[in-house]
């Protein structure tokens, strides 16, 4: 299927691995030029190269390396320093770490929601309108299947991402933005074969005393699919909410988790 989006401009955030790299690698081959943001250097330089590289990416597709840390000020200023003028933003900051909500101070929640919530919102303030004005916008925020089940070790990730479910749920119906083809849609993520995944079960390991292998197959038990998604599946949705087709599809949270979640709403 062809999505009609070649030649666009997306800004994806967290992309030198993970989700958001599968989200910038299933746009890239559409032939959409890509700004790859992330905070590590070396390791966003190697996924830019890769996809350069990638004999899937038309020829001719512009793919640029931003190292800058997008949830500040500066950050935001070096990614539209890189290209003024998105068609695609795919909002992605790591997730705040687990534990107990005694241990959190005003500090920490201000960190989290800094992260996972304001930047998501600075990022769509300073895109939509221009969007709106070419008749054609796109903004996926990678959220987290904790939103719509919350786990109790991640507080912080429950609080400060559901209030950015909220507040998109509100300005995505706004006949100004939704009239003019401008679409803002949440990707809710499962288990997916990432760093984050590994880290959580690395903390597993080391409380319960188990194996690597005991601890992730026990975790693959608990989805239907049994077994973990890939960047790759996630980014190809991804891609689906960015096109043409998906114009009719505003303020929804789209959930990825291989079925894992119980509810029917």
């Amino acid at each position: 299927m062809d999505l009609g989006i070649k030649g666009r401009w997306a800004l994806v955030g967290g992309a030198s691995k993970g989700l958001g790299l599968g989200c910038a690698r299933a746009l890239a081959r559409e032939g959409v030029n890509v700004v790859l943001v992330a905070r590590g250097a070396p390791a966003l330089e190697l996924a830019a190269q890769a996809l350069r590289a990638d004999p899937q990416v038309p020829i001719g597709t512009q793919v640029l390396a931003v190292a800058a840390d997008i949830t500040t000020p500066q950050g935001r200023a070096a990614a539209f320093a890189a290209h003024a003028d998105y068609d695609i933003v795919v909002t992605n900051a790591g997730g705040p770490p687990p534990g107990d909500f005694r241990d959190w101070d005003r500090e920490t929640w201000i960190k989290a929601v800094d992260a996972n919530m304001l930047t998501p919102i600075e990022l769509i303030k300073a895109t939509v309108d221009s969007m709106a004005a070419r008749g054609f916008g796109r903004i996926v925020n990678i959220t987290s299947s904790a939103v719509k089940a919350p786990i109790d070790i991640l507080g912080l990730s429950n609080g400060a991402r559901s209030g950015l479910t909220g507040f998109v749920a509100g300005v995505a119906r706004t006949e100004r933005l939704a009239a003019a083809n401008v679409t803002i849609n949440n990707l809710l993520p499962g288990a997916f074969d990432t760093d984050r995944l590994r880290a959580t079960m690395e903390g597993a390991v080391k409380k319960s005393g188990l194996s690597m292998d005991a601890v992730a197959d026990a975790r693959r038990k608990t989805v239907p699919a049994r077994r973990f998604g890939t960047p790759d599946e996630f980014g190809a949705t991804c891609a689906f909410l960015c096109s043409m087709q998906a114009s009719y599809i505003t303020g929804q949270n789209v959930l990825i988790d291989g079925g894992a979640y119980p509810g029917s709403f």
